[in-house]
């Protein structure tokens, strides 16, 4: 883990706001290996010992990234007791302590991030930052040029909500329907599906492909894969998040 402002890692410790945390440095009730630290203090909590008014903090766990092909019928919610539906939590190692980037609602399937980095997860979900996804859908039936005009433009959905311009482009047949590339910068609860149904409709299979810079790529249904350093930090700089932890890539099936 790289070294990063002392006050940032007491926050993700549990100390407080980063404010509150600034006060507890120039208070000088912070060590970093035997000595008092300043305002703006670098340190690696995973190297280095940090102690707050005597107490050495906690080790904070190493901050991995994964892409996650998520299969049709799992859920990226976590399940109340009793309920047997799979989640993506349980895919990829040390899932129950991380947040997914990416949701996609239980039949759909496709390209999620999983991390335990709460700080980009923040950033890539807040609608500031506007990360265009790209989905591949498949509808049972073919679209006249009116209707995906009235997709592209945008729609009111029935909460009233209307959504932005969106990109459709039509990308081959299947039998008697179509497969469509779909990219949004929305992410609305079921947008697609719910805007195909207003548009008299019917999606019979939806894929995402990508998120900003990260592609699913190869990855079968299933499948996960640790980000690369450049993945990474593509993702913090388009997200305003400048550093990034080297990782190494793998692709491996969960369980």
């Amino acid at each position: 883990m790289a070294e990063e402002r002392v006050q940032k890692i007491l926050a993700r410790a549990g100390y407080g706001s980063r404010r509150s945390c600034e006060v507890l440095i120039t208070d000088g009730r912070v060590l970093v290996n035997g000595k008092k630290v300043e305002l703006g203090a670098k340190a690696d909590p995973a190297v280095d010992k940090i102690v707050v008014d005597g107490t050495v903090i906690a080790k904070l766990p190493e901050r991995v990234y994964f892409a996650y092909h998520k299969p049709r019928f799992m859920l990226c919610d976590k399940t109340l007791a009793g309920d047997s539906r799979r989640t993506v939590f349980e895919a990829v190692p040390g899932g129950m302590d991380m947040s997914v980037v990416g949701r996609l609602d239980f039949e759909s399937e496709g390209l999620i991030i999983l991390t335990n980095d709460g700080d980009l997860v923040n950033q890539l979900t807040h609608p500031r930052y506007e990360h265009e996804k790209e989905y591949r859908v498949l509808l049972s039936s073919k679209p006249d040029s009116k209707q995906l005009e009235t997709w592209r433009r945008g729609i009111v959905l029935e909460d009233g909500h209307r959504t932005a311009p969106v990109k459709v482009s039509v990308e081959s047949q299947a039998g008697k329907g179509i497969w469509l590339r779909v990219m949004m910068k929305e992410g609305r609860k079921r947008q697609i599906r719910e805007t195909a149904k207003l548009l008299g409709l019917v999606v019979v299979k939806l894929i995402r492909v990508r998120i900003g810079s990260i592609f699913l790529g190869n990855l079968k249904s299933g499948e996960y894969r640790e980000l690369s350093r450049e993945e990474v930090a593509g993702l913090k700089k388009a997200s305003g998040v400048t550093r990034a932890r080297p990782t190494k890539r793998t692709t491996k099936k969960s369980g």
